[in-house]
């Protein structure tokens, strides 16, 4: 008997991408136009659960021989598994029961963290002192790592199945989050996972049109790091676009409830250790990474240290100002992730230090703006550029006779992982523009919503624009 086509409305990749179509021939090739989907018990969801537990465990696997030798340097730089975790246990006063912000190190210093990712590296170093005598483990930092893995894995997770969740018609595209390069080299660098994972919550939350609980889940991102605090810009601009006061009130009243929830327990029973993070923030100077360290080691631009602050600030601010323009100009309205994404990319590029751990920030947000592989691994193998000169940078740096690259070199890598960045958000800007070539808003189901995450944005009608604002079907 013939079976009837599924009528199921997930987007499937093979059969919407040209490249996942063309690159799947050795795995059978697309799925069939007979196939039941649904019918099996690999769902979309089991699926990439499974994917991500792989790729994180390789990601473990990779930083196996850092973990055995513990991390020692060079070793730690030319086997490309540096962290910061290991040895903060021990240089932040976790090892000594020091209790974050309320209490100093002995050289005087605060954790340079905000509250909420403070607060995790507390409980996992609580769990790590807790387990000290159930395993044979002599070194406690190597101990923290694994227990800080097991916990960061959770809030990858959190990540990846929000953003299958997010548009729920697209939930193969999280098979991009999980399967990102610099996601499976660099998850564990630092502690970048834990205010991805509330972004993912948040905005699904708005997905799915919770206004004030997308806030409080904001709030609470920004509370472990300060990156987000960039997202509201896009929600603005969006408000503004389509006078949707209301739910940007909910989700402004959220993110201030949570954020000041969080932190103002800390802020009046230790303001030195809780405002240490933001006077840490400000009075760095230019640091790895950044376009500033670029155009300084390749003799072309050396901005002053008293005035990085302002230029820097300056040259994010135009840039966001051009988002907005490019928000409130365009013919069709924007999708709010295609703004989100701008906008993280406009702060990373200009931001006076790039880890490479920041290239996550990005990567949820590039998946929902533009699903689709080429671009997206194209965007990755720059940054994987950036990943590998970093650390063969640092394997010379301060270290006589070691082997490595030179600053020239070094900036030579920054300039592929700013031109890959710009790549990308080059497309990005031309599907804000020409709508017809967002993979979204061309897959098939775009008279059901022009925005799929949008929330209340999607569908709304337009009240302030900067230009003659496009009619729905005139893009399909």
């Amino acid at each position: 008997m013939t079976e009837a086509p599924s009528t199921s409305p997930v987007v499937l990749p093979t059969r919407e991408d040209p490249f996942a179509r063309n690159s799947l021939g050795w795995l059978g090739g697309p799925v069939g136009r007979w196939t039941r989907l649904g019918a099996s018990w690999l769902s979309p969801l089991r699926v990439i659960v499974a994917v991500t537990t792989l790729a994180y465990a390789l990601g473990y696997l990779l930083d196996k021989s850092c973990r055995d030798d513990l991390w020692r340097t060079p070793e730690r730089y030319e086997h490309l598994c540096y962290s910061d975790i290991p040895p903060l246990y021990h240089l932040r006063g976790f090892a000594d029961g020091l209790i974050p912000y309320a209490q100093a190190m002995p050289n005087g210093q605060h954790l340079e963290y905000p509250v909420l990712t403070g607060a995790f590296m507390q409980a996992s170093a609580m769990v790590t002192n807790a387990a000290k005598g159930l395993f044979d483990e002599p070194d406690m930092g190597r101990l923290f790592f694994d227990v800080n893995v097991v916990m960061l894995f959770v809030a990858l997770l959190v990540t990846v199945i929000a953003t299958a969740l997010t548009v729920r018609r697209r939930p193969w595209d999280a098979l991009m989050v999980a399967l990102a390069p610099t996601l499976i080299l660099g998850a564990t660098i630092n502690w970048d996972l834990l205010p991805l994972a509330f972004i993912g919550l948040s905005l699904l939350a708005w997905a799915r049109r919770h206004p004030f609980v997308a806030g409080v889940l904001l709030g609470l991102a920004i509370a472990a790091k300060f990156y987000p605090l960039v997202l509201i810009g896009g929600f603005l601009v969006l408000a503004l676009r389509t006078a949707r006061w209301r739910a940007f009130g909910g989700l402004i009243g959220g993110v201030a409830l949570a954020w000041l929830t969080v932190n103002v327990p800390v802020m009046i029973t230790s303001f030195d250790g809780w405002s240490y993070f933001y006077r840490f923030s400000s009075e760095r100077g230019q640091d790895f990474g950044s376009i500033w360290t670029m155009l300084s080691d390749a003799e072309l631009l050396k901005v002053p240290a008293d005035r990085l602050n302002l230029v820097a600030t300056g040259l994010l601010v135009v840039l966001c100002l051009g988002i907005a323009a490019l928000a409130l100009a365009a013919p069709t309205r924007p999708r709010l992730v295609s703004i989100l994404f701008l906008i993280v990319a406009a702060f990373i590029l200009t931001n006076k230090v790039y880890s490479p751990q920041y290239s996550l920030w990005l990567i949820p947000l590039a998946v929902m703006a533009r699903p689709r592989w080429r671009d997206f691994l194209v965007w990755q193998a720059g940054e994987v550029v950036y990943f590998l000169g970093i650390w063969w940078f640092l394997v010379a740096y301060g270290n006589e006779g070691e082997k490595g690259l030179n600053s020239q070199n070094y900036a030579v890598a920054i300039l592929i992982h700013v031109l890959a960045t710009v790549y990308l958000a080059a497309f990005v800007v031309r599907d804000v523009l020409r709508p017809e070539h967002d993979p979204v808003r061309s897959d098939g189901f775009a008279d059901d919503a022009d925005d799929p995450g949008g929330g209340v944005f999607d569908c709304a009608e337009d009240r302030v624009t900067l230009g003659p604002a496009r009619r729905r079907s005139a893009m399909s």
